[in-house]
């Protein structure tokens, strides 16, 4: 292939013609990169040129591109190009091809109005997907459900009680520290407004109330969503770009079973202890915080809570806490699942499973509040 070329036919404004021809990629380009661009700009800067890229033998967007800036971002008033030149140029211009584009005018973005429509429609797509890839995870874990308990021997235990520890235990800190946080700071801001009208006592029925039945279910479900849910997603992505779950199917091993039940049934048991003890420290920064605030004692604390917060907000504290775990250990092998094999993939999947975990518990205590709404208020 012959190397690139620029030859003058004619002189301008009287037909001239500036004929392009050989080699216009980058690696023939490289030694003769400057030269061409001086005699490029040189030519530019006459009128009256016809540029004809008919005999150029290889164009890539190197030569393009060159090509281009030479022109000032746009066509010159006389060119003769070929489809795919065309179609090359006009990607640089920000259209897809020439098509309606008169030369000599400048090529810009031109503005799509279906871009709104077509985004909208791709987002309802990849919801619809991930909808029924996750309702096909659901299904498989009922099943791996049901075999376990028509066949205990193949019960997964190991692997249960590993994420139990790690979802569990060792979230239990971190957990604890955050409850005794928000316990202490909810009750010094309930302080300030009781005081003003000498409403002192109803710290108990604040804190209680709020705390068992709302703001311990999701903020146990927000911080392992975090911590556990990602995970979970990171470790299934790095065995997806390892090649370890389908070294799985290969020997016949049930990658749910293995893999996804475990999880699921270790967050789903968790969760609900999770959420009783980081209930207990919110109460007990809480009660410490009142004290020093208020000069409400331990016992009249403790003896006011009952009554305060009746025994049916624990379970629905509780419930919320087993259902939360359920969806977002599902939601994280999804995602995890879901990973290609590369590195982008999983960071884009892990962040993803925080987001939709975090976003799903939100909604499903928004059901949990209209469905209960009757339930657990101290008459």
């Amino acid at each position: 292939m012959a190397a690139a070329g620029l030859t003058r036919q004619g002189s301008p404004g009287a037909g001239g013609v500036l004929l392009l021809a050989g080699d216009w990629r980058l690696r023939a380009l490289a030694l003769s990169l400057h030269d061409l661009k001086t005699r490029l700009a040189a030519c530019a800067a006459e009128e009256g040129w016809t540029w004809d890229l008919s005999a150029i033998e290889a164009l890539d967007s190197v030569g393009a591109l060159m090509l281009w800036s030479a022109w000032g971002r746009r066509l010159p008033p006389s060119v003769r190009l070929g489809p795919e030149q065309a179609a090359l140029f006009g990607r640089l211009g920000g259209v897809e091809g020439m098509g309606g584009v008169a030369a000599g005018a400048p090529i810009g973005v031109r503005p799509d109005r279906m871009a709104a429509l077509l985004g909208l429609g791709r987002l309802s797509l990849n919801f619809l997907d991930n909808l029924a890839s996750l309702v096909a995870l659901l299904g498989r874990v009922l099943l791996d459900a049901g075999h376990c308990l028509s066949h205990p021997g193949d019960v997964p235990r190991k692997e249960m009680s590993a994420n139990m520890y790690k979802a569990g235990v060792k979230a239990m800190p971190v957990s604890a520290l955050v409850g005794f946080l928000i316990g202490v700071v909810l009750c010094y801001l309930s302080a300030l407004q009781l005081r003003a009208f000498g409403a002192e006592t109803f710290i108990v029925n604040i804190l209680g109330l709020g705390i068992v039945r709302e703001l311990g279910p999701v903020l146990v479900a927000v911080l392992v969503a975090g911590r556990s849910g990602s995970a979970m997603t990171a470790q299934l992505g790095v065995m997806r770009v390892t090649e370890e779950i389908d070294a799985l199917a290969t020997m016949g091993v049930s990658r749910t079973l293995r893999l996804v039940f475990p999880k699921v049934a270790a967050l789903s048991l968790t969760m609900p202890l999770l959420v009783l003890w980081t209930s207990m420290m919110a109460i007990l920064g809480g009660m410490i915080t009142a004290d020093i605030q208020l000069d409400i004692g331990y016992g009249y604390f403790v003896d006011a809570l009952p009554a305060a917060v009746p025994i049916a907000n624990l379970y629905i504290g509780l419930t919320k806490g087993l259902v939360f775990g359920f969806l977002i250990a599902l939601i994280a092998c999804h995602f995890g699942l879901r990973v290609r094999p590369n590195t982008e993939s999983l960071s884009a999947n892990t962040t993803s499973s925080v987001v939709t975990s975090i976003t799903v518990v939100i909604l499903m205590d928004a059901v949990f509040a209209i469905a209960t709404k009757e339930l657990g208020l101290p008459i």
